[in-house]
C-alpha cells in the first residue's frame, strides 16, 4: 500500500484553491481520501494540520484509530509520535490537530483561531456546524505563508437553507454534484460508485434495494443529493438568528436518560408579531437526576420549565431544586401542539445544532392522518412543551 489519491482527489493536490467543497453520500470514500491527503501532507515540512468536527469526543477514540490502521498496513507507524489529539510526523514536525468546535466546555472558536502557523483546516461533518461567523472567524486564522493554504469541507449534503449552499453553490451558480474549480474554490462530489471496489457485496444490494424502495432516501443519503426542505417535513416556519427575550422566558424539557438525550430548550414568545425565539441549552444522553437538575439550574435559575409528565417521580425530584411543572398530555396533544408552532415563525439560534437536524428531519409518518414519526423529536417535543404551555395555558397548572 502507497499513499496515493485517487483520480478524482488528485485535485486536493494539484489545484490551487483556498476552499475545496468535499460532498458525497455514504461509502463514497470521501473521508478516506482526505485521510490520505493529509498524511501526504505531514511528509512536507511546514504543516500544520487543524482537524474539526462541531461535536469532537475524544479523538483517541473516534478519529485517530483511522489514521493509526492506515500507518500500520504502510508500515510507518514509528515515523509518527501520535497523542490523544494530534500525529506528529517526527522527521519534520509537520502534524495533524484534532479539536472540536464545541465541547463540554463550551464554545472552542475563540482557541481555535488563536493556534498559529495552521495551514490547512479540515471541517469534517460540515453540514453540523450552522453558524456562518464561527467558520469565518476560523477561516480568517488560516494565512501561514509557509505553505499552500486549504480549507476543506467534507459534508453529506443537507438542506438547501444551509450557509455552504447558498455560499457556495446558490450565489456563484454551480449544479450541485459537480466536479469543477470556480474562483478560488474547488468542488469534488463522489458517490458510491467512485468507491464500489472498497465495498461488501452485502453493503451494494443494501443500497440497491434501497434505490428501489426508497428513492428520495437514496437519492440524498447515497447520491449526496441537497434537499429542499425534507418531504413531509413538520417545520417549514423556521430560520436561524439570535434570541431575544421578548417576554418571560419559558423552559420546555424532555427526558431520555442512557438510551435518548434528555434536553432543555428555552423560549421567548413575541405573541404580536407571532415569533417564537428558541434556544437549545443542552441535549445529550446518559445523564442522572442528579445531571439534569444541575443543568436545569445553570440554564433556567428561577425560570419555569414544564416537563415531560410521563415522568412524575423525575419532576418530584427535580423540583427541590428548580421551578418545574409537568406538560398537560392527552389524545390528540402531540398534533394541537403542532399545529400551535405551526402558526408561529421560529427563530433558532445556529448553536442549537441538534434542535436544527430535529427540524430538518421530523415528518410526517402518514400525511393523510397527521401521524408524526416518532423520532428527530426529543429537543421538538421540549419545545412543544414550552410553547403549549404559554399560548394555551388555561390554568390548569400549579408551581411546586
Amino acid at each position: 500500500m502507497q499513499l496515493a489519491l485517487s483520480k478524482k482527489y488528485n485535485v486536493l493536490k494539484s489545484v490551487k484553491s483556498r476552499y475545496f467543497i468535499v460532498t458525497g453520500g455514504r461509502g463514497s470514500g470521501k473521508s478516506f481520501a482526505i485521510n490520505t491527503l493529509l498524511l501526504m501532507l505531514t511528509y512536507e515540512a511546514g504543516h500544520n494540520i487543524l482537524f474539526t468536527r462541531y461535536t469532537l469526543r475524544a479523538a483517541a477514540i473516534s478519529i485517530i484509530p483511522e489514521f493509526i490502521e492506515k500507518l500500520e498496513l504502510l508500515n510507518v507507524q514509528d515515523q509518527f509520535k501520535i497523542t490523544r489529539d494530534e500525529i506528529i510526523n517526527k522527521g519534520n514536525g509537520s502534524k495533524i490537530i484534532f479539536r472540536g468546535i464545541k465541547t463540554s466546555s463550551g464554545d472552542q472558536t475563540a482557541n481555535l483561531k488563536s493556534l498559529t502557523g495552521i495551514t490547512t483546516w479540515v471541517m469534517d461533518e460540515a453540514e453540523e456546524l450552522n453558524d456562518e461567523n464561527i467558520f469565518d472567524k476560523i477561516d480568517l486564522s488560516v494565512r501561514n505563508k509557509v505553505q499552500d493554504n486549504r480549507i476543506i469541507l467534507i459534508l453529506n449534503p443537507t438542506t438547501k437553507e444551509h450557509f455552504i449552499y447558498q455560499r457556495w453553490f446558490e450565489s456563484r451558480g454551480v449544479e450541485a454534484g459537480s466536479n469543477t474549480t470556480k474562483d478560488d474554490t474547488t468542488y469534488i462530489h463522489s458517490t458510491y460508485l467512485d468507491n464500489i471496489e472498497n465495498l461488501s457485496e452485502s453493503y451494494i444490494n443494501q443500497i440497491e434495494t434501497m434505490k428501489i424502495r426508497r428513492p428520495e432516501r437514496f437519492k440524498h443519503t447515497i447520491e449526496g443529493s441537497w434537499l429542499n426542505k425534507a418531504e413531509g417535513v413538520i417545520y417549514n416556519n423556521w430560520k436561524l438568528g439570535a434570541f431575544k427575550e421578548v417576554s418571560k422566558i419559558i423552559l420546555g424539557q424532555d427526558y431520555g436518560f442512557s438510551k435518548d438525550e434528555s434536553t432543555l430548550v428555552k423560549t421567548s414568545i413575541d405573541k404580536q408579531n407571532k415569533i417564537i425565539y428558541v434556544d437549545l441549552c443542552f441535549y445529550k444522553a446518559g445523564l442522572t437526576t442528579s445531571q439534569i437538575a444541575d443543568l436545569n439550574k445553570k440554564f433556567a435559575g428561577e425560570n419555569l420549565i414544564v416537563a415531560d409528565s410521563a415522568e412524575p417521580r423525575l419532576i418530584n425530584e427535580i423540583a427541590y431544586y428548580c421551578n418545574i411543572v409537568p406538560a398537560i398530555k392527552g389524545q390528540g396533544s402531540v398534533n394541537y401542539g403542532i399545529t400551535m408552532i405551526q402558526d408561529y415563525d421560529l427563530v433558532i439560534t445556529p448553536e442549537s445544532t441538534d434542535l436544527i437536524k430535529e427540524l430538518n428531519n421530523y415528518c410526517w409518518l402518514e400525511r393523510k392522518s397527521q401521524t408524526p414519526v416518532d423520532k428527530y423529536n426529543h429537543a421538538l417535543d421540549a419545545l412543544r412543551y414550552a410553547v403549549t404551555y404559554q399560548l394555551e395555558n388555561r390554568g390548569t397548572y400549579h408551581l411546586y
